[in-house]
């Protein structure tokens, strides 16, 4: 059985800078950066810069030993052996030292200040193989010779397994299990990772999401910023995400664009969608009909409580919150609320005018936002429905709808929410 032996393990700022000794003794070049294949689950080193200005490096063949005192190759350092940088190779110090990965357990950008090394003998070849990435602070002071006064400090390191090759060598790395992970994460995360990257990276990094996933991170950050991200998107893109958003939001977002931009997006969203958000954004920014979403779940009077827990499991997707179930005639006129727990605990043959409650607290659309806030926070209200002047419902508005128009710093906001979120709802939905 092949055997791997591990000669050394070291970081690449211990060695950069380090000379390369010839067969004879004799410096010829210092260590300046390190030529690097991807050829299987860790990337090797294939060659050495030994001289600025000099585009042809050493080969990984001709070193005999390394260490962190620096190389010492088999022979003299000859010109026909040197190698030049092929396609599929890139120069570590400059392509990967201070790049940027996702640390998903910590839902935030970290940067990459060193690159652990081994020196390891397969039968009779010698490899340098990347075994990982330091993303810590004893990395960073590594790098300028003051390790010591973090020597107590953990060391936080990023296996290369973990991480994808670059797809251009100037953009930030990525975790192999970005993809997959990042759709483990919490959309406020993600808005984290989004609100922390530069406005270059903004785009390619939603690119690297579903519809679903991206619409729901976008959502969570300000409303500049989304601006920013939707013009920059190719916008075929940006329909797609904006259709997965609630209509609100996307109109929201619309209303700040210029209105080609706008208008040409909306002519690429479903023929639906589109209609739902032109109808929001000609209202005046301070009524609620501006604030609603037309994201709700309305059911007949004559419906059983059984076809509707049924019907509910195909409509919940879509739908801004099914905490509230709306009933209504044939002209969608709002004639009661009925909760998910009275719902659920009815029988199911029970029609749901039966036991829908008809005091119901609305709005109506041209009310202005403070009429709103007064219903959601008098009625401990998880939403109330929008009507027009005839009382046939037009969408809702939920608190966190309601908080984030009128408390906008986050911070007060999550925290207002979270308090809002476990108050008892009031029992009428309101009455």
């Amino acid at each position: 059985m092949d055997q791997v032996k591990v000669l050394g393990e070291f970081f690449f700022s211990q060695v950069q800078g380090r000379p390369i000794y010839d067969g004879r003794g004799r410096i010829v070049g210092r260590l300046r950066d390190m030529t690097v294949r991807w050829d299987g689950i860790c990337p090797r080193v294939t060659g050495i810069k030994y001289a600025p200005g000099v585009q042809k490096h050493i080969s990984i063949g001709q070193i005999e030993h390394w260490d962190e005192r620096g190389l010492r190759l088999k022979g003299e350092l000859v010109e026909s052996d040197l190698a030049t940088l092929q396609a599929n190779e890139i120069y570590a110090g400059k392509w990967l030292l201070d790049k940027q990965i996702i640390d998903l357990k910590g839902s935030k950008l970290v940067r990459v200040n060193d690159i652990k090394l081994s020196w390891v003998r397969h039968q009779e070849t010698y490899d340098v193989i990347l075994l990982a990435v330091d993303i810590g602070l004893r990395g960073l002071f590594r790098r300028i010779g003051a390790e010591f006064l973090v020597k107590k400090r953990e060391q936080h390191l990023v296996g290369w397994q973990y991480i994808k090759p670059l797809e251009e060598w100037t953009a930030n790395l990525r975790l192999r299990r970005e993809q997959e992970g990042l759709s483990q994460l919490h959309p406020a995360d993600i808005a984290d990772i989004i609100e922390d990257l530069d406005h270059q990276e903004r785009t390619g990094f939603i690119d690297r999401l579903d519809d679903e996933t991206a619409a729901e991170a976008l959502a969570e950050v300000d409303l500049d910023t989304q601006v920013e991200i939707i013009e920059r998107m190719d916008s075929g893109r940006a329909s797609d995400i904006l259709e997965e958003m609630p209509p609100d939001e996307a109109a929201d977002i619309l209303g700040e664009l210029p209105e080609e931009k706008s208008r040409e997006l909306l002519e690429l969203m479903e023929p639906d969608e589109a209609e739902d958000v032109r109808e929001l954004m000609e209202y005046p920014e301070d009524t609620a009909g501006a604030l609603m979403t037309t994201e709700y779940i309305a059911f007949p009077a004559g419906m059983t409580a059984g076809g509707a827990i049924n019907r509910l499991r195909e409509l919940a997707p879509a739908a801004e919150t099914v905490y509230y179930l709306y009933v209504v005639d044939e002209q969608e006129v709002l004639q009661g609320v009925i909760s998910l727990r009275d719902l659920i605990i009815s029988p199911p043959q029970a029609a749901l005018g039966g036991f829908m409650r008809t005091r119901v607290i609305s709005v109506n659309h041209h009310d202005d936002h403070r009429k709103v806030l007064d219903a959601v926070a008098k009625y401990n209200l998880l939403a109330v429905p929008v009507v027009d002047d005839r009382g046939a419902i037009m969408g809702i508005i939920t608190v966190d709808d309601v908080l984030e128009t009128l408390v906008p710093d986050r911070s007060g906001l999550d925290s207002f929410s979270h308090f809002m979120l476990r108050r008892k709802p009031g029992r009428g939905w309101g009455a």
